[in-house]
């Protein structure tokens, strides 16, 4: 009997988890259709591209040189603008798959961590468009040689972009992840402030090995890594690490 009651509460689970997918999956597809049908795949890439846009120099443009470039590549931008629109949803139906199975007061603590990392990674990817990318492109496009016009392919500068995005993105839930380690015992604010000097040469190296090999972008990356790094140790020394105990 009671492995016939864990064999059903397992087919149960996945019939649940199943149906949170579905839901998540949809909403994302919804949003994303009708953002195709208005303002339009063009309009968003086009808004996603404008940074690089207004950098160009004189007789430069974006060309595509793959024949169905050019519907797929505004269809990824659209599917993605239409995943980080359906993002709080696609959370609330995460939370309310692995609430049920959360004590009181990990529920208390899981929402703030959700949220905030949320808002991180939206507030990273904004610091990459309006500050990382306006700065960026005129220098990168300094160094083209006399005579030579620029002319960047779509998919490619999806690919850099997207790369950014997520770069930046993760780079930005610095704060949120030294919390956890922090609340679960891992580590303690002292040895955060003695590993100081080691994260900061592992930003650089990260930085490094993200962004375009040139020194602006690099610090970019590396300085609000350090920064965050800091805030995180800030927060952390607010937060009371969990006894080790056994939980009824």
């Amino acid at each position: 009997m009671a492995e016939e009651h864990k064999e059903e509460s397992f087919v149960s689970h996945l019939v649940e988890l199943r149906s949170r997918l579905m839901k998540a999956v949809g909403s994302i597809l919804v949003i994303a259709i009708v953002l195709m049908i208005y303002p339009g795949s063009g309009k968003i890439y086009a808004f996603v591209a404008a940074p690089l846009m207004a950098s160009l120099p004189k007789g430069g443009t974006m060309i595509a040189t793959d024949v169905i470039g050019v519907f797929f590549v505004p269809l990824k931008v659209t599917l993605l603008v239409g995943f980080l629109i359906a993002l709080p949803y696609v959370l609330y139906q995460m939370w309310a798959f692995i609430a049920p199975g959360l004590y009181q007061h990990e529920k208390k603590l899981a929402m703030p961590l959700i949220v905030s990392s949320t808002l991180l990674f939206f507030a990273g990817m904004a610091f990459a468009y309006f500050i990382v990318f306006p700065s960026l492109f005129p220098i990168l496009f300094g160094y083209a040689p006399a005579g030579v016009t620029v002319s960047t392919d779509i998919e490619k500068y999806w690919s850099f972009a997207l790369t950014m995005f997520m770069a930046f993105g993760i780079t930005f839930e610095t704060p949120v992840v030294l919390a956890v380690l922090t609340r679960a015992g891992i580590v303690t604010v002292q040895q955060l402030k003695e590993f100081r000097g080691y994260f900061i040469v592992a930003a650089f190296v990260i930085a490094a090995v993200v962004t375009p090999p040139d020194v602006l972008s690099q610090l970019f990356l590396a300085i609000p890594l350090v920064i965050l790094y800091e805030v995180g140790i800030w927060i952390s020394a607010l937060i009371k690490p969990r006894e080790k105990k056994v939980e009824a």
